[in-house]
């Protein structure tokens, strides 16, 4: 390529970022909060309504359960009806049954809404990875992934200031408040879902603010990676080495964190003996900080045109967090642990997705995401219930901790595996 078509196309791809990206990461920066307020409800919601350890953990993880079940066949929805509309129907679902929540009184009320979110969200995060795949070449997809990525970490922002300020708001027009959390940071996902359906674009050959040579040399790029990449029909995707590796990694560090996310604020409260507040300030600061890592691994990841060694050295890291945890030791050590997650754990699930785009063919790339995401929520639907269980049995996180330190290992050895096959596939 030319230094001038390097130029050009470089020029295709920032407009392609910004229009594309903030808007999904607006989307994914809701949905985040939607699937994860109730850590921040759980202490006063599980108080008024009776709930203990274990009926908390069973309804924070069927979540993930309707979601890893109806994964596939949304993202096999998405590429035949568009990611445009699919996405924005998605959306407008999940936002009224998240605002639902407000009214959830019984036990299997809690497990029924929140296995109606996960089917309603199903599909989401590997559907844009997916649509992602369409817009931006393996050099530039490591940038695009985490650009969009960092809504995750952001949301914990909000949610860490937003959410202490909400349960505020107890006895207000006679809520609770727990529900005007839920309520007031579900219904959001309702108006951005009509935002998607009106202005996000569906290829890059329906553009207007692309010049046809421009999408002749986007649509060049792709064809390139797309005809260098062997073609297997759909369910030949599900039997590829790289798939079940990702999806066991996946399945282990999505179980490790979601168990951690569901109870942050209380295991937060208990290492360092602050209140619910300053609890919520060091969310925040912790999203900031996760979002920053996010960025640089996926610029230093596309500059050095390698994924493994991020993967390797964020997971090793996070492993450290997990055994800062279980070995207590007071608000430093805790403050310590929380700071090596943090930055951590976002580059350790990019690191996941740049490398399923790298060794997955384009062609398989819709039923391969859904397919190591659904593993990966299998993990988090597990996780939660076990550690519930845990705490109410022992009294402590202890125990759960050892649990997560046991996960994280047997993550790092699939990794090792993912190197081997990267190796011998060369």
């Amino acid at each position: 390529m030319s230094r001038g078509e390097q130029i050009a196309g470089t020029g295709v791809l920032a407009r392609a970022s910004w229009r594309i990206i903030p808007l999904l990461g607006l989307a994914y920066m809701i949905a985040f909060m939607d699937r994860s307020n109730i850590s921040f409800a759980a202490k006063t919601m599980n108080a008024d309504l009776g709930f203990s350890a274990t009926i908390y953990g069973i309804g924070g993880g069927v979540f993930f359960l309707s979601y890893a079940v109806f994964e596939i066949p949304s993202n096999i929805l998405l590429e035949r009806v568009g990611a445009r509309r699919w996405i924005a129907r998605i959306m407008i679902s999940w936002g009224l049954i998240a605002a639902a929540m407000m009214w959830v009184r019984t036990p299997w009320q809690f497990y029924t809404l929140r296995f109606l979110l996960g089917m309603a969200e199903a599909g989401f995060f590997p559907g844009v990875i997916f649509y992602l795949s369409l817009w931006f070449p393996r050099a530039a997809r490591g940038r695009a992934i985490s650009r969009f990525y960092i809504s995750g970490p952001l949301a914990r922002v909000v949610m860490g200031l937003l959410s202490p300020a909400l349960l505020a708001m107890n006895g207000v027009d006679g809520l609770k408040g727990w529900q005007w959390l839920f309520v007031v940071e579900g219904l959001p996902a309702v108006a951005v879902g009509g935002l998607v359906l009106w202005l996000l674009p569906e290829r890059p050959e329906t553009v207007a603010w692309l010049s046809p040579a421009e999408k002749a040399w986007l649509a060049g790029q792709l064809a390139d990676e797309n005809d260098a990449m062997r073609h297997r029909n759909l369910l030949a995707a599900l039997r590829l080495p790289a798939v079940m590796l990702l999806g066991m990694v996946g399945l282990l560090t999505t179980c490790a964190y979601y168990t951690f996310t569901l109870s942050e604020p209380q295991i937060l409260a208990q290492a360092t003996g602050w209140s619910g507040v300053s609890v919520g300030y060091l969310v925040s600061l912790g999203g900031l900080v996760g979002a920053c890592g996010m960025l640089f691994t996926g610029w230093l990841s596309d500059k050095s045109g390698t994924r493994l060694p991020f993967m390797v050295g964020s997971a090793s890291i996070v492993l450290l967090a997990y055994v800062l945890f279980a070995l207590g030791g007071g608000r430093t050590t805790g403050l310590l642990a929380y700071a090596c997650y943090v930055a951590c754990w976002g580059s350790v699930t990019l690191s996941v997705w740049m490398a399923c785009t790298d060794l997955v063919p384009p062609r398989d790339m819709a039923v391969a995401t859904a397919m190591v995401n659904t593993m990966s929520q299998i993990g988090a639907f597990v996780g939660p219930i076990l550690w519930g269980v845990a705490k109410d049995y022992t009294g402590s996180f202890h125990t759960g901790f050892v649990g997560l330190v046991v996960a994280q290992v047997l993550a790092l050895v699939f990794v090792a595996a993912i190197g081997r096959y990267r190796r011998q596939a060369r």
